[in-house]
């Protein structure tokens, strides 16, 4: 299994803290390749980019080796991500079990302001 994967590479994921169990932080430059036709990043990317720090927030929380699957995925954009701006992501395990979690996640701006908000639920199962 390779870490990061490369689907994060591509898209200029980092990792920046996941020390607390359950509970991850990534930033990600909103660079202008992935820009929409109205010049800001288009929303896929950012879906990207949530889903990787809150599978990453999973594997923090498990006390045991697990393959973390996302299993539904609720994205609410409230703001555009300007193309140049950092963006960082925040997620966090708010609920669960040794089978089921449910993580949630916001993404602000370099400026702080919230860009979106979402939730999630993801499948654990050993590796």
């Amino acid at each position: 299994m390779q870490v990061p994967p490369a689907c994060d590479l591509t898209l200029g994921m980092e990792c920046v803290d996941k020390a607390t169990p359950g509970v991850s932080v990534w930033r990600m430059q909103a660079h202008e390749r992935f820009a929409n036709p109205a010049g800001v990043m288009q929303g896929g990317f950012i879906a990207a980019f949530v889903d990787s720090a809150m599978g990453a927030a999973t594997v923090t929380f498990a006390d045991r080796k697990i393959i973390s699957s996302n299993t539904n995925l609720s994205l609410s954009f409230i703001r555009a991500a300007r193309i140049g701006s950092e963006l960082t992501c925040t997620a966090r395990v708010v609920s669960g079990g040794q089978t089921i979690l449910f993580v949630e996640a916001e993404v602000t701006d370099d400026a702080g302001r919230l860009v979106a908000r979402g939730q999630s639920t993801y499948y654990l199962r050993p590796r």
